[in-house]
């Protein structure tokens, strides 16, 4: 299988590391993503990953519940860490060498974000895994994934989510719902569909750098994405 890509985002969601847990790490979850990615970085892709948090505390939860949304987002950030650690730790356990880089400080556990050694990195084939959001509150991981891409020059940032793609409906709700095969970035805005937060959207848009939204829960899912096979809805200029 030939790759399409030679560098790529995938935007993973924390809550996508819960399986069907109430919340935390799923260890058989987390080996499946790892040998998902693995099988994309065997092709010789390069593979940058930012991961959410909503596993363990998610921030826009904690300010609904009272607490200051600076800080709520903060400890947000810490939970991407303990993700980011417990990835590249699966990812080392699988004979795969991952590097973690956080926006916020804590250097006697991961290394700081550096966005020419991050480079570096995965020019020397290792993953790497963006912790930390953006370092600041008020933005989403989704943003981070949009930021991030941005920087490392990746060629299609991927959000993995449980739908696989984008569709007219909730197909859960609605039966008859079809899946979008590609949509330009302003037809996703006037039809309103959620692909990510806004301020990731925009970034998006305006670096011109696309969106594949897939399914990270069907099998084989990531290796046809990076293919450039029909999977998942492509959101483009």
């Amino acid at each position: 299988m030939a790759a399409a890509y030679k560098r790529i985002l995938l935007k993973l969601s924390g809550e996508a590391l819960m399986g069907d847990d109430a919340y935390g790490i799923n260890q058989s979850v987390v080996s499946g993503i790892v040998a998902d990615v693995a099988a994309v970085a065997a092709l010789g892709v390069e593979v940058g990953i930012v991961i959410g948090g909503g596993n363990i505390f998610r921030g826009m939860a904690g300010a609904a519940s009272g607490m200051d949304r600076a800080t709520a987002d903060y400890m947000g950030m810490l939970a991407t860490i303990m993700n980011a650690m417990a990835l590249a730790d699966a990812f080392g356990h699988a004979g795969v060498v991952a590097r973690v880089q956080s926006a916020l400080r804590v250097d006697q556990v991961v290394e700081p974000y550096i966005r020419g050694k991050a480079i570096r990195y995965l020019e020397e084939g290792r993953i790497v895994i963006f912790a930390a959001g953006t370092g600041n509150p008020f933005f989403t991981t989704d943003t981070a994934a949009a930021l991030r891409g941005s920087e490392i020059g990746a060629q299609i940032v991927l959000k993995a989510t449980k739908v696989d793609g984008i569709y007219t409906a909730d197909p859960k709700k609605d039966p008859t719902a079809t899946r979008y095969t590609t949509l330009s970035f302003d037809e996703a805005i006037a039809r309103n569909l959620q692909v990510m937060d806004a301020t990731a959207f925009a970034l998006c848009r305006d670096q011109k750098l696309p969106i594949k939204v897939f399914s990270l829960f069907k099998s084989g899912a990531l290796q046809r994405v990076v293919a450039g096979e029909d999977e998942g809805t492509l959101v483009h200029v």
